[in-house]
């Protein structure tokens, strides 16, 4: 049997910052009253002068984040995603994305995660919304041992970034000593030439899963994981529009803007073929522990599967 992974990204975010903190001071890590929601209680705890707490104020906190790091500093911002990426898009728009201050936004509890409090805690349009501004680059990791690889190439540059992660541990894609990672290139999980299932953050590992209940109905299914959505792999899309059937698209995320719209554009562009996109619906999402929710609206690994064979059978 499977063995079920009970840490969270976030965890493993604020542990690869604590290791990177002990020989750099200049990390700074910044809190809206969420370092308990963010697993970051142990870095305020062990480097307290490396760590702001700024209270219910997101503007503030980005906006300050950002002097931060004109002064030089390496800034991490914590917050709930539904509210970092709407109360705070001015300040991460001019502040950080114009500016080009050293800020990276971590959107915590993103898309459907907080479930049952309901459309005024899911962040269902912060792809859409991050990615539109330019400068900004967007990151939705599938595991906690993506989490960490991503983490840790961040750490090397200064430029901006909004990376979001979930609330609850997620089953693991990778293994620690087997996890492919080129930054800012797709990995593929699964390969296939029939169908392809391209899957970003939490997806992905339900699109790993459809792929195999394709393959137990006789149908070849590729698999991407775009932890990358902006900057896009544009290669591996165009690529894979050349050596499969068709394309499956699966996001935690509403419909309109976001990771599927991009590959939707891509592929009509370069090499036209039949794109299905999974996606939250244009209507507040039910209540519901995440699960249910992408159960009920066919994100789970049996609903892509059904999508894709429909796919195949229309040719």
């Amino acid at each position: 049997m499977e063995a079920v992974n009970t840490i969270h990204n976030r965890q493993v975010i604020c542990e690869t910052l604590m290791d990177a903190a002990k020989t750099d001071k200049n990390i700074i890590v910044l809190c809206s009253d969420s370092r308990g929601s963010a697993s970051l209680t142990p870095f305020a705890d062990e480097f307290p002068k490396q760590f702001v707490e700024v209270g219910i104020a997101e503007q503030n906190l980005v906006s300050v984040a950002a002097g931060l790091a004109s002064c030089g500093k390496k800034t991490y911002v914590a917050s709930p995603a539904c509210f970092l990426s709407t109360r705070s898009m001015e300040q991460i728009k001019v502040d950080v994305a114009y500016s080009g201050t050293n800020v990276k936004l971590i959107g915590i509890s993103g898309g459907v995660s907080y479930g049952a409090l309901g459309m005024t805690h899911h962040s269902a349009q912060d792809i859409a919304a991050m990615a539109s501004i330019p400068g900004m680059r967007v990151y939705l990791p599938s595991d906690r041992f993506q989490s960490r690889l991503l983490i840790m190439e961040l750490l090397k540059d200064e430029l901006p970034a909004y990376i979001r992660v979930g609330r609850n541990p997620v089953p693991d894609v990778y293994t620690e000593d087997n996890t492919e990672f080129i930054f800012n290139r797709a990995v593929t999980v699964r390969n296939g030439n029939d169908i392809t299932i391209i899957a970003c953050g939490e997806m992905v590992y339900a699109a790993k899963h459809a792929g195999d209940l394709l393959a137990e109905k006789g149908i070849s299914a590729r698999v991407l994981d775009m932890y990358c959505v902006k900057p896009i792999d544009r290669e591996a899309v165009i690529r894979t529009a050349q050596e499969t059937k068709c394309i499956i698209t699966v996001e935690e995320h509403s419909l309109f803007g976001g990771m599927g719209s991009m590959v939707s554009q891509i592929v009509a562009e370069t090499h036209p073929i039949p794109v299905k996109n999974l996606a939250l619906p244009d209507t507040p999402v039910i209540t519901g522990k995440s699960l249910e929710v992408f159960a009920h609206y066919g994100l789970d690994a049996t609903g892509i599967a059904k999508v894709g064979e429909e796919l195949i059978k229309r040719g």
